[in-house]
């Protein structure tokens, strides 16, 4: 990858032209607290991970679904307090972004689907039962893993 500094590790203009934002948003999430060096030159440049990039993507997507930057700050956070892994802060942050918007989705559809005729809304529910059940089990064990513990 063209730009990165040994150890992959970013320069501040480094990570903004790899994030797509400026040096600018990079300098106020790190004033805020979303995002942090992961170390120091010894001219004092800022150093920022990968894993950096990897929150860079997730706070576009969580402002992308209009959530404000102190939701987003308390978000990663909570998610950092429960796994260091950031694989995994990633993959609940997908999680946590969709299910907000199915449930916006739902109450979209909701007076919609009142308005169909009997056979369009058996066709409806045929196509959407399977995934929506596959759906609804796939977090039923997800919710008996964290239960059982």
């Amino acid at each position: 990858m063209m730009g990165i500094t040994s150890g992959n590790l970013f320069r501040i203009g480094e990570l903004a032209r790899a994030a797509g934002i400026s040096e600018r948003t990079i300098d106020y999430y790190t004033k805020l607290g979303l995002i942090s060096p992961e170390k120091r030159t010894l001219k004092n440049y800022r150093l920022y991970s990968s894993e950096t990039l990897s929150t860079l993507e997730r706070i576009n997507q969580l402002k992308q679904e209009k959530y404000t930057l102190d939701e987003i700050k308390e978000r990663l956070d909570r998610w950092k307090s429960v796994a260091d892994d950031s694989e995994m802060t990633e993959k609940l942050t997908k999680l946590e972004i969709q299910m907000k918007q199915l449930e916006r989705d739902v109450k979209e559809l909701n007076p919609l689907l009142s308005e169909l005729k009997p056979s369009q809304a058996r066709e409806v529910l045929a196509n959407i039962l399977p995934k929506g059940a596959a759906c609804i089990e796939s977090l039923q064990i997800l919710l008996n893993q964290f239960t059982s513990m």
